[in-house]
């Protein structure tokens, strides 16, 4: 019995001498329930940084959770049997030198218990700590992986807009530079309707007449400034070819450019193929090598080979995004597949970017090489660990069900079907587009079933059980009345989202050494919710063209603590600390000589430099520099190097003035200008 008693007590001693500081963290369990003892007898010393809460704590508790995959959790000491005890809790990421604030609570939802969420990246260190600020007593507390949010939660209200004309009701894009979405409905051959929301969500309709365009936009249609005047232009594709619709220096015309090529299109888009800065236009043929149009400055030119050359075609849902996260656009093609066998290499296909012009296929080597009879795919980062994904649509019950694969980060991708609800539904279609509806920070999916498929950050889907009228083809996504909550356009018809309390960001950009709408942009921002990530993209889905502004919901969180965009050209922009629940406008290279994220972390020396810059800590500093780049007054990337003893060497670069961006371990940018003589 002594023997007993004497193990229990060197049990006690453990748990206590190990929560001692962050160093001697006590490691914590995925859904587990645990006890922590009462303050009295412990020796823990409280966090120094409080994230928010009121210090004046005078012990703590330290746990540490290091997550096997990405998911969002949740802590939590709201539990029956703590009787409401007083309880507040902190998270960090990061190791003991560098604890970054995740998030903190007291006094949840009214009670004095406390709870957070978060997302958590698989192999990152996360410290919880509670502290004895107004309560030594002791406590449950569970770590729990955070369950689906409840998908009944979103409605909306379908809305007849007077004013949308014509049979084709597939357009929502800003068309006269105010970053607003507008509808855009093509009446016939001569005539154009454009109905312009206006502030408060009204709308007003302006019809042009337009030089005969021969086709109508049939199969498909996609919008970009490919001239770069301020105003967006229009492709449509039809079963016999395309036709531009160029707006005029003040957005009050149109002229046509009826390409003489005669095909059956099916997707279109605008996207910078060669990087030289103007939009070209891309569009997939049902019956040959697809074809694409090479921009000179004057005219879109012909071309036709390199990006599917298959001779009967079968190309059908093609989307641009950087997958390989190298900085350079790649295309994925969503086959129809002939009924599914792959017979004539109707096969899906993944084309990397050389960065010479060149494009080659991937598929095989990606595991992206199926025979789906799919019409398009929605591509985005679903499990927010900075990585794009692809939920690869079906449209023949011939291909079984949805296909959903897992970027893996190393250029290849892995099925994770199973379990993550597509496997389960069995609807067909042909437009599937990623966006966040809900605002909770987790890419949703709008396709099979005309419903909503909520993510919830991990590869799980949930259909929106509530109903609302959708046609089949018709569906384009954008903010129709600008309040931050997307919204769907379907025939005369706008479903304005109802909306909740969650939080969102909206991100307009305006090129200069890039295409003027930012087309192929890579933007991130983050926060306490971790990081997200977006590729700007002219023409989703299968036909439709959804709005060019860039949306993020943000769930709770009311600050974003730095954004970063990645143009086409290579400049890099970063904004920081900006306030939820707006639209920024970003204009290339505007923010290059901004002040560091936290400028109180380091100086460097000396300045103007010859050789090497040096870079000295303050005193309260204990951020870990890894990488630098330099970048010209003009945002071009002329260094790339890692930081070796707090020491860039420099002495290569031309005389002039320049901008340093040092990246440390968690991915956070700090600038600071500097002179070379």
């Amino acid at each position: 019995m002594k023997q007993k008693l004497l193990f229990l007590l060197l049990v006690t001693t453990t748990i206590v001498s190990a929560q001692t500081d962050c160093s001697s963290a006590l490691p914590l369990s995925l859904n587990s329930t645990n006890t922590a003892p009462a303050f009295t007898n412990e020796t823990g010393v409280p966090p120094t940084n409080y994230c928010g809460l009121n210090t004046g704590a005078l012990k703590g508790k330290w746990y540490k959770y290091i997550p096997t995959q990405n998911i969002n959790v949740t802590v939590s000491t709201v539990l029956a049997q703590n009787s409401n005890t007083d309880t507040r809790v902190i998270v960090y990421s990061g190791d003991c030198t560098v604890l970054m604030c995740v998030a903190s609570n007291d006094d949840y939802n009214g009670g004095l218990g406390s709870q957070v969420s978060f997302n958590v990246t698989t192999g990152n260190t996360y410290t919880i700590v509670f502290d004895n600020k107004y309560s030594s007593a002791g406590f449950d507390f569970t770590l729990m992986q955070s369950p689906a949010p409840a998908p009944d939660r979103l409605s909306f209200t379908s809305q007849p807009v007077s004013g949308i004309a014509g049979t084709y009701y597939n357009c929502v894009v800003d068309m006269n530079g105010d970053y607003k979405d507008d509808i855009v409905s093509a009446i016939d051959a001569t005539h154009l309707a454009i109905t312009y929301q206006q502030t408060g969500g009204t709308f007003n309709t302006t019809t042009f007449t337009v030089p005969n365009t021969t086709i109508l936009p049939s199969w498909s249609i996609a919008a970009g400034d490919y001239d770069n005047n301020g105003y967006n232009d229009l492709i449509y594709g039809s079963g016999s070819g395309v036709c531009f619709l160029k707006a005029n220096s003040d957005g009050t015309g149109y002229t046509s450019d009826r390409k003489s090529q005669s095909y059956l299109v099916q997707r279109s888009n605008f996207v910078d193929i060669n990087n030289d800065g103007k939009l070209d236009a891309f569009t997939c043929d049902d019956n040959s090598p697809n074809r694409y149009y090479l921009n000179d400055g004057t005219t879109l030119n012909h071309n036709q080979g390199g990006l599917g050359d298959f001779p009967t075609g079968g190309n059908y849902g093609s989307i641009w995004f950087d997958y390989n996260n190298d900085g350079k656009l790649d295309m994925f093609i969503a086959k129809c597949g002939q009924g599914g066998s792959g017979v004539g290499g109707n096969i899906n296909q993944m084309y990397k970017n050389n960065g010479d012009g060149t494009y080659i296929n991937e598929a095989a080597a990606a595991n992206l090489a199926d025979p789906e009879q799919t019409w398009s795919s929605a591509v985005g980062d679903f499990n927010n660990d900075g990585w794009m994904d692809i939920v690869v649509g079906v449209n023949s019950t011939s291909n079984g069900n949805t296909n959903v694969k897992r970027n893996n980060g190393d250029g290849t991708f892995t099925s994770v079907t199973t379990g993550s609800g597509y496997d389960t539904i069995t609807a067909m279609g042909r437009e599937y587009v990623a966006h966040d509806f809900d605002n909770d920070g987790n890419l949703d999916v709008l396709g099979s079933g005309n419903t909503i498929m909520f993510g919830d950050g991990n590869f799980h889907f949930t259909p929106n059980p509530n109903t609302y009228p959708l046609d089949a083809y018709n569906k384009p996504v954008g903010d129709l009345n600008n309040d931050g909550f997307l919204d769907i356009q379907s025939n005369g018809s706008v479903l304005f989202n109802n909306g909740n309390s969650n939080k969102w960001l909206k991100i307009n950009l305006q090129g200069i050494q890039s295409n003027r709408n930012g087309i192929g942009a890579r933007i991130e921002i983050y926060g306490a919710f971790g990081k997200q990530i977006r590729d700007v993209q002219s023409g989703t889905g299968f036909r439709n063209m959804s709005t060019l502004n860039t949306h993020f919901g943000l769930g709770s969180n009311t600050v974003v603590t730095q954004m970063i965009v990645r143009w086409p050209s290579g400049v890099v922009d970063t904004v920081n600390n900006i306030t939820a629940n707006q639209t920024v406008l970003v204009v290339e290279g505007s923010t290059l000589a901004v002040s560091s994220f936290n400028n109180n972390e380091f100086t460097i020396y000396p300045n103007p430099v010859k050789n090497n810059i040096n870079i000295v800590l303050n005193a309260s500093s204990s951020v870990a520099l890894k990488t630098a780049q330099v970048f010209d007054l003009n945002g071009r990337i002329v260094l790339e190097t890692a930081v070796t003893n707090l020491t860039v060497n420099v002495e290569k670069l031309s005389i002039g003035t320049y901008i340093l961006l040092l990246k440390d371990e968690q991915g956070k940018h700090y600038t600071e200008k500097f002179i070379k003589e």
